[in-house]
């Protein structure tokens, strides 16, 4: 198919899962296109879910932080890796307790599902991203794998776009954990099956119903290919289209922008 029929199937789609940074805005500034896209999700009646690899936010910070954007989207809208590490550990080990360093999204999404915290002897050391990382925490989370704790990452991006460029993401704060302990950290975010399937659950579709959207060949497009999606790479974010030839795989379809989506008034 060309271009023009890709992007026409990619318009009959009954679901749509999209990633968030690099696809709907950087920091706080909203990206070229998004405010018709967020429209046109709504207009064509889709069953959408922002499915996001970022622990720090809360589904209702997220809905506050795209209303302050100027977009109005409900919080049931929202999925985070934060969420789904939370309900692994349920499902893993009910009750469990953990040594956290995160943000306020990973430690909610925990509590709410009953894992306690406990920096003495936890069941697992959780990392996610957070601006407070430093070598105390690195050194408590060391000392506890070490002791026994397993190793609990919320998603495997090595880094994401911010306002000024490139920022550190996940993979790269577990990192040192990873090289000091001698223990590989399991990681729960794109592209593991387990976070696409319970996407696909929420909006109640079958995955060749529904496409992913990303700016991540690492992330976003792996995991749209590995379970069935149409995927979708927009390079207003990680990845660049010089640097895509360099992957085995290649996505279904690559655009500027989601903004590219809809169908332009004749």
């Amino acid at each position: 198919m060309n271009y023009e029929e890709k992007l026409a199937e990619l318009r009959t789609k009954k679901g749509i899962i999209s990633d968030m940074d690099g696809v709907i805005y950087h920091g706080n500034q909203l990206l070229p296109g998004v405010r018709e896209f967020v429209d046109w999700l709504y207009k064509e009646k889709k069953e959408f879910l922002f499915l996001t690899n970022a622990s720090e936010r809360t589904p209702l910070e997220l809905k506050q932080k795209l209303a302050r954007l100027g977009l109005d989207v409900d919080e049931s809208h929202f999925y985070t890796s934060a969420m789904a590490t939370a309900k692994f550990l349920d499902q893993q080990a009910p009750g469990c307790s953990a040594y956290v360093i995160g943000s306020a999204g990973l430690l909610n999404a925990l509590h709410d599902v009953g894992i306690t915290m406990n920096d003495v002897n936890p069941d697992y050391v959780v990392v996610g991203e957070t601006s407070a990382y430093n070598f105390m925490m690195l050194t408590k989370a060391m000392q506890l794998v070490e002791a026994g704790a397993k190793l609990i990452a919320t998603n495997s991006d090595i880094s994401g776009p911010g306002e000024t460029g490139n920022i550190p993401a996940c993979k790269a704060l577990v990192a040192p954990l990873e090289l000091t302990t001698g223990r590989h950290a399991y990681f729960v975010g794109k592209p593991n099956p387990l976070i696409m399937r319970t996407g696909l659950k929420l909006l109640g579709v079958h995955s060749a119903e529904a496409a992913m959207i990303g700016d991540n060949m690492n992330t976003d497009i792996i995991a749209g290919i590995e379970t069935g999606l149409m995927s979708v790479l927009v390079l207003s974010g990680v990845s660049t289209k010089e640097g895509i030839k360099n992957y085995a795989y290649q996505p279904n379809l690559i655009l500027n922008n989601v903004g590219e989506i809809v169908p332009k008034k004749v």
